[in-house]
């Protein structure tokens, strides 16, 4: 009998290559941006909380007495808080991003969110990844519709690179080129043994996977003759943990010098309805490693002041916890943004525990404006084309 977990295996292996689709045309070079466009020399790098993170248990508001009355065995104990301010406080697990919050690199938004919310995994991170409307279907990301139509996205070695859980979500475009990958020193070894037929087929559908197949053919060469030139060394040691991996990736793909404005990893599951102490405390401690050790290697390699990374999850949790002593879909929660960068400090309202709708709080910021923000402030980018609204001014950047 086939192994199931092997299948699945082999399955996303091959969907990793395929998504290289038109990603890396031959001849590709990086090539220094000049004039009105230099700022995509800017990184984002996107961190994918996948599952609906508890925001009330990530940002703590340890001062308000409803927070333990509505989590009897959720609520985090005040004296193990890492303190802001006399309301708020991070999990623990974030005291590494202390010494960024202490020097204005970490923004807090909080209750951030959007109308008419929608509680369905699949259709929220739908929602967030092409930043529709709750009842708007759109049919590909956010940043693929902005990326694509910058002066030399041609030249670029591609879109976006995505680590960890295979999603392209918002690179995702007929036209957008976004690179799966587990590592990107498998991703060439892999890459560069595929080998397209010589003859072109006549049928249409199969002159499609071959040229397919020329592609990635052509994009492992590129990667390999990039990988096997000097690199730069990348000393800090990242946590032998998931997330700590893909940003280990991730950073190294940046030290390269790699063409490329997007880098999106994932962590999760934070989908916890039952006992959901254990695991979030463990994957926010996780999270909070990998991005201290990020940033520490950003600084190391002289590329701290060109990255910022921006944390989403399709919505938060209930604030009441439920009989499982877990919490259940939920709606506001924060968002982290990171970097040299940002306006550090909170920004937003956070949402209030006894003005709930349908037992959930409410939201103070579209999350929206956070991407007209990042577009506007941090790539030099009109983003009504790409979101249908000029956005409101967070000051998120200085």
């Amino acid at each position: 009998m086939t192994d199931p977990s092997l299948t699945r295996r082999r399955f996303l292996e091959g969907a990793a290559l395929l998504a290289l689709a038109g990603a890396l045309p031959a001849g590709c070079a990086v090539a220094p941006r000049t004039g009105p466009q230099a700022s995509l020399n800017n990184v984002l790098v996107l961190v994918e909380l996948n599952g609906g993170n508890d925001g009330l248990n990530t940002v703590v508001p340890f001062a308000d007495p409803l927070y333990a009355k509505l989590r009897p065995t959720l609520a985090l104990a005040p004296d193990s808080l890492v303190k802001l301010d006399t309301q708020s406080a991070l999990h623990p697990g974030l005291a590494p991003l202390m010494t960024a919050w202490n020097g204005g690199e970490l923004a807090i938004v909080q209750g951030v969110g959007y109308d008419k919310p929608n509680l369905s995994h699949f259709r929220s991170i739908e929602i967030w990844e092409s930043a529709s409307d709750s009842e708007q279907i759109l049919p590909d990301g956010w940043l693929a519709r902005v990326l694509v139509q910058q002066p030399g996205a041609a030249r670029r070695l591609a879109e976006g690179a995505v680590f960890g859980r295979p999603s392209i979500g918002p690179l995702m475009g007929a036209n957008a080129r976004a690179v799966l990958m587990d590592s990107f020193h498998n991703f060439a070894s892999k890459a560069s043994k595929v080998n397209a037929p010589a003859a072109k087929p006549a049928n249409p559908a199969l002159a499609h996977v071959v040229r397919t197949q020329g592609e990635i053919a052509r994009a492992g060469d590129i990667l390999a003759a990039r990988l096997q030139g000097p690199q730069p060394v990348v000393k800090t040691t990242f946590p032998r943990t998931g997330i700590g991996g893909q940003f280990g990736n991730a950073a190294r793909l940046i030290a390269t010098g790699a063409d490329v404005p997007v880098i999106k990893v994932s962590a999760g599951s934070f989908d916890t309805h039952t006992y959901e102490r254990n695991t979030h405390d463990r994957l926010i401690t996780e999270l909070g490693a990998a991005l201290a050790a990020f940033r520490l290697a950003m600084l190391e390699t002289g590329n701290w002041q060109r990255v910022t990374v921006m944390t989403y999850s399709e919505f938060g949790r209930r604030p009441a916890e439920n009989s499982a002593q877990g919490t259940d879909h939920g709606t506001a929660a924060p968002q982290f943004l990171l970097g040299p960068g940002v306006r550090g400090g909170f920004h937003g309202a956070a949402p209030s525990l006894t003005d709930l709708s349908d037992s959930n709080m409410k939201h103070h910021v579209d999350f929206r404006d956070i991407y007209a923000s990042v577009l506007r402030q941090w790539w030099n980018i009109d983003p009504r084309p790409a979101l249908q609204r000029n956005g409101a001014d967070l000051r998120l950047f200085v």
